[in-house]
């Protein structure tokens, strides 16, 4: 009886403790930076530049095709285009095929990433190196700067 009482309280503990853990790790930075990359790809391979847009944090900066753009706010990232240009090239999709945290503190998460650009077949067309900069700033996670090898 002993043994069972054992066992009881064993299983009953694991049943209190692995919800926790797993609560803990999505809240970490790096869970939280991670889960914000999703939700931008997620976003991104909608075409939904409104929600693309609120997965970033303002002033948002990009380095790309030897180009600096800043946008000071949700409206000037939504107010251009960019979907046709990557459809020209024969894009659908995009999806991460690499993201490795090199920093990270309670605030910020730097992550070095590798996307690939796939067509409708789901054929890879491209696959680019980037660093992500995503920060917290009053309780939400947001990507604060992007700098992309991809033109």
């Amino acid at each position: 009886m002993n043994q069972l009482r054992r066992l009881s309280m064993l299983f009953l503990t694991l049943i209190i403790t692995i919800p926790a853990v797993s609560q803990t790790d999505a809240a970490t930075p790096e869970a939280q930076a991670l889960a914000t990359l999703d939700r931008f790809m997620a976003a991104f391979n909608r075409q939904d530049l409104k929600s693309w847009s609120e997965t970033l944090h303002y002033p948002h900066v990009r380095f790309a095709s030897s180009q600096v753009n800043i946008y000071d706010t949700p409206t000037a990232f939504q107010n251009r285009s960019v979907f046709s240009a990557l459809q020209a090239t024969g894009w659908d999709h995009s999806l991460w095929t690499q993201r490795t945290i090199t920093l990270s503190s309670d605030t910020k998460v730097h992550i070095d990433t590798e996307f690939e650009r796939r067509n409708a077949e789901g054929q890879t067309i491209g696959r680019y190196r980037s660093l992500y900069i995503v920060t917290e700033q009053n309780g939400r996670w947001g990507i604060q700067a992007r700098s992309s090898l991809a033109p």
